[in-house]
């Protein structure tokens, strides 16, 4: 078994970061992982995107053409990498910023509003966290609980921020169960 994950959008937005907790609880649950991050230089505003590579044997190459899903924050995201994936994968859609859709009927579109629920839940800061819980409850790549557990254990340098993130997990489990 082997999945590929694509989290793309806007430098600033927490792609790398995303991804970066998503090959964590991978690890913990004792996958091989491959996370494979690319960006302009301008980091804040530029294109971001990272691969994520889970499998049950070593990964041969990190480098995918077609992932098997995708988290689009931003709308040129979607548009350039929503062909690309696998037919029966999960397309996440930040709705908040994406008013269009993947025009595919072979994938499971999941339509998050993560910007705004962040600003709801108390920060848009965690819209990415919002995304990536959603994506996992939908796709089931990985054990939520590792990942939450994951997600508390990247901000324990910083307690005070560790129960908006976790409600933010828990908003996007919410809207992914709902969906």
């Amino acid at each position: 078994m082997q999945t590929e994950i694509k989290f793309a959008g806007f430098g600033g937005q927490g792609i790398l970061l995303s991804a970066k907790l998503l090959a964590y609880a991978a690890m913990k649950q004792g996958f091989f992982v491959a996370w494979v991050p690319s960006y302009g230089p301008e980091m804040r505003g530029g294109t971001a995107y990272c691969t994520v590579v889970i499998g049950d044997k070593r990964i041969g190459s990190p480098i995918i053409k077609n992932p098997s899903h995708l988290v689009a924050m931003n709308r040129p995201s979607l548009e350039k990498f929503a062909d690309d994936v696998k037919p029966g994968g999960v397309i996440l859609i930040n709705s908040s910023l994406i008013p269009t859709r993947s025009g595919r009927d072979d994938i499971i579109e999941l339509i998050v509003p993560a910007n705004e629920t962040a600003i709801k839940t108390g920060s848009v800061k965690c819209a990415n966290i919002i995304a990536l819980s959603a994506f996992a409850a939908k796709s089931k790549v990985v054990d939520l609980d590792l990942l939450k557990e994951c997600v508390k254990s990247e901000f324990s340098a910083k307690p005070k921020i560790i129960p908006l993130n976790m409600k933010a997990f828990d908003e996007g489990v919410n809207i992914a169960n709902n969906s």
